[in-house]
């Protein structure tokens, strides 16, 4: 791909964010190669629930964040290749430009999280975070919520404040991993200066990933 990196694609080893448009389903994936218009990219585990989402043919929509701003560019399944690590290889089909939706951008990072569900609370700590939501893993114990169940959510930033951000979350996604739950939540009506926090955060743990692969 004659192409610039980071502008026209995204960067080999670098975070993005992969919308299937018939299934309106956004996967958190690691880019493992950029090359003649293919990208392959290798979806998070965490996002399966032991299951494929994407078939060859789907349309689909690659989003990554490059010096703050949102890019995307059109693509389509070209093949998924199963084995020990999942890898979707995507067809570009279009040029890349700055997205017109707000897109929440993930990073994997672990940060502290107590979670009240009922009388029940529960602590674990981030797998990703963005400033739509988050994924983490806790002990599990009692009845598990339910996928549309309403949490209350603390969340410690380690970025200099020092308040903590509070606020109700949406069960999006559950699965037990023996004594493990790994949840997926979708914050609710997060107030615009939670989210800038989150944000930051976000985009200083990409540059800090970066900073480490290039090492």
């Amino acid at each position: 791909m004659s192409a610039l990196a980071g502008v026209d694609h995204p960067e080999e080893q670098s975070e993005a964010e992969v919308t299937l448009i018939s299934r309106g389903i956004s996967v958190s994936t690691r880019v493992e190669l950029v090359s003649s218009d293919v990208i392959v990219v290798r979806p998070s585990a965490g996002d399966f629930v032991e299951r494929v989402v994407a078939s060859v043919g789907d349309r689909a929509e690659v989003f990554w964040n490059s010096d703050g701003e949102i890019r995307a560019l059109p693509a389509e399944v070209l093949a998924v290749e199963p084995g020990a690590a999942l890898r979707w290889r995507l067809q570009v089909t279009g040029p890349a430009e700055v997205s017109q939706r707000r897109t929440a951008v993930r990073a994997r990072i672990a940060l502290p999280v107590e979670l009240g569900f009922g009388s029940y609370e529960m602590s674990g700590e981030t797998a990703d975070l963005s400033e739509a939501g988050l994924r983490v893993a806790v002990d599990g114990f009692g009845i598990p919520p339910e996928t549309g169940s309403t949490l209350d959510v603390v969340l410690s930033l380690d970025d200099g404040a020092i308040t903590a951000i509070t606020t109700k979350g949406r069960v999006a996604r559950f699965q037990a991993r023996g004594a493990r739950w790994a949840l997926s939540i979708r914050f609710v009506d997060l107030p615009d200066r939670d989210a800038d926090r989150l944000r930051r955060r976000v985009f200083q743990a990409l540059r800090e990933e970066r900073a480490r692969l290039a090492d």
